[in-house]
């Protein structure tokens, strides 16, 4: 099977919010997929038909959290994404074990902090968790999205970042300027290529924890 085209990540303002698919163009090195077994239906269909039927709760919800569904094209698969994963981590054992098995562990790693949010891409907002370890930065879509890589072959993937903190430069807040309740965080990397994170439940303290990931990257660096 061929590799397939991945959707860049790109300022939100720009993100579409239609169907995930893999039409744009993209060399980052820091993108990558993780291919599973094709079903031939949504993985989480079943949970869908489950959570409608409670769509009337979702004001009792917590503002960040609202905020947080709101910005997925669709608030019933993106609290089944925070549903799935919240099924996923007790079935691992939680963030450390299920970072360990998603992403191959560096000598030496340790997991940090782990916060659930939106990666900005061209195909839309894509939902996930943010990773933070003492050595990279690095995301992971909730759930498989589906492809085609030609008519009729269908193909679910997770959607990876990975950004080793010795090639981060940059990691600034910034906000919609038409609603600054929007928030995002823009990370460059040394060699030029962005990423915007957004829909953060707890955007101040992932920010926090960025920069502090950051920094202590940059000391380590200036002992050598």
């Amino acid at each position: 099977m061929a590799r397939p085209i991945l959707p860049h990540p790109q300022h939100p303002s720009s993100s579409s919010n239609n169907q995930f698919n893999m039409a744009s163009h993209n060399n980052s090195p820091y993108l990558s997929i993780s291919p599973v077994p094709s079903s031939g239906s949504r993985p989480m269909g079943t949970l869908c038909n489950a959570l409608s039927r409670c769509a009337r709760k979702a004001e009792a919800l917590a503002d960040d959290f609202w905020n947080h569904l709101r910005v997925s094209p669709s608030i019933t698969d993106a609290a089944v994404a925070r549903i799935a994963q919240g099924t996923k981590l007790l079935a691992e054992g939680g963030h450390d074990r299920l970072f360990r098995q998603t992403f191959q562990i560096l000598p030496g790693e340790k997991l940090l902090h782990s916060y659930v949010c939106y990666l900005s891409t061209s195909s839309g907002p894509v939902i996930g968790t943010l990773y933070i370890s003492n050595k990279r930065i690095a995301f992971c879509s909730d759930y498989p999205l589906c492809y085609y890589d030609a008519p009729g072959y269908q193909h679910w993937m997770y959607y990876k970042v990975v950004i080793e903190l010795d090639k981060l430069a940059t990691v600034d807040p910034s906000a919609n300027r038409l609603n600054p309740s929007k928030k995002y965080i823009h990370m460059i990397t040394r060699d030029g290529y962005e990423f915007w994170f957004m829909g953060f439940i707890s955007y101040d303290k992932a920010l926090k924890s960025l920069n502090e990931a950051l920094q202590h990257s940059c000391r380590t660096l200036s002992l050598f």
